[in-house]
Order: structure tokens, then sequence, then C-alpha cells
């Protein structure tokens, strides 16, 4: 009876090392170096760097822009906001009242930048990720008149702008990477 036991052990302890150092080691291995040898930016986190060469920030990942000087992003529920390490949602339903009330102050915000008519979703409620690095035109467009007064820019110049950063997505909806606005008005008011 010990002899089976052996017996069929055996196999079954080699056969997890086996899986373990190929599906643990092997494979990551081998498709981490695959995706540096093809894609060498995006599997290194689409990062952007300024003229200097230090890290400003991702293409794919949001960031929070504190200064009025520049185009706003969506808000983030991750952690204490674009915290990668937190990357969620709040999980909070339409009916709860946390989440009303969040919305609420984000729109009186919004308001007191001087964001008129609708306010676009996006302005004011988080993404899935938290982490969303775009917002759609119509909520870039809502924040010209701040963006505007701020850095004594007219609205026209502006709106260009925000038209030549709108990207086009297959299945989704237009959107604008606002690391890449900020980035142009930054090289707009340089010139």
């Amino acid at each position: 009876m010990t002899r089976d036991l052996t017996s069929a052990l055996r196999p079954a302890i080699v056969m997890t090392i086996l899986f373990a150092a190929l599906l643990g080691l092997a494979y990551p291995l081998a498709i981490t170096g695959a995706a540096q040898m093809v894609f060498p930016a995006q599997a290194n986190g689409s990062l952007v760097r300024d003229a200097g060469g230090r890290v400003i920030g991702s293409t794919v990942v949001g960031q929070a822009f504190a200064s009025d000087r520049y185009f706003q992003t969506r808000p983030s529920a991750a952690g204490k906001g674009y915290d990668g390490l937190a990357s969620s949602g709040s999980n909070l339903g339409p009916s709860a009242r946390a989440l009303s009330d969040r919305v609420t102050a984000d729109v009186a915000k919004r308001r007191a930048e001087g964001v008129t008519g609708a306010v676009p979703a996006d302005l004011v409620t988080a993404s899935g990720s938290g982490l969303d690095p775009d917002l759609s035109p119509a909520a870039a467009r809502a924040q010209i008149a701040r963006v505007a007064r701020v850095r004594g820019i007219d609205r026209a110049s502006l709106d260009r702008m925000i038209t030549q950063h709108v990207e086009t997505s297959l299945f989704g909806d237009d959107h604008v990477n606002v690391l890449a606005l900020n980035r142009a008005l930054d090289q707009r008011a340089r010139r």
C-alpha cells in the first residue's frame, strides 16, 4: 500500500513542479520578452517623458491636474485619486447617497469654475478603473472658459486645440487624452 502511494505521488509532484516552472516562469518570461521586442513602449507603461527625460505621466493612466491652468480629468475612485495600486471603481450604485453627494459637490465645483449648461457626465463621475486618462470632447470643451481665463488664451484657439486632440475609436466614443492636451497647452505657452 505504501509503495502504491509513493508511486502515485511521485508523478503528481513531478508534474506540479514541471507545470509550475513552465507556466509560472517560462511562459511569463517568454511573453514579457516578446512584448519588450514587439511593443517596448506599451510593455513599459506607455510612459511620457519631458525634454529632460523625466517621466511625467502615462498615456494610458490618468492623473490629477490640480492647477486651473490645465484641463481637469474625470474624478478618480482609485485610492486617494489616481492610485494605480488601488485601481477600482467606488462600487456605489446609482441610488447610493455617498455617490449622489459626491456628484452634487463635483457639479457645484464645475459650476464655480465656469461650466455652463449641461455638465458632461465624465466631469463628475469616475470611470470603472478610476484611472481613465481620457475625457469626451464635450467634457474638455466645458472647461474652455476656465482655461482661457487663467491662461489668457482665446476660446477659439482652445477649441481648435481640443479638436486636434480628439481621437476616434473603432468601437467606442471619441475621446481626448488629457495629458496630451495639457502638454500641448504648455508647449504653446513656451512659443
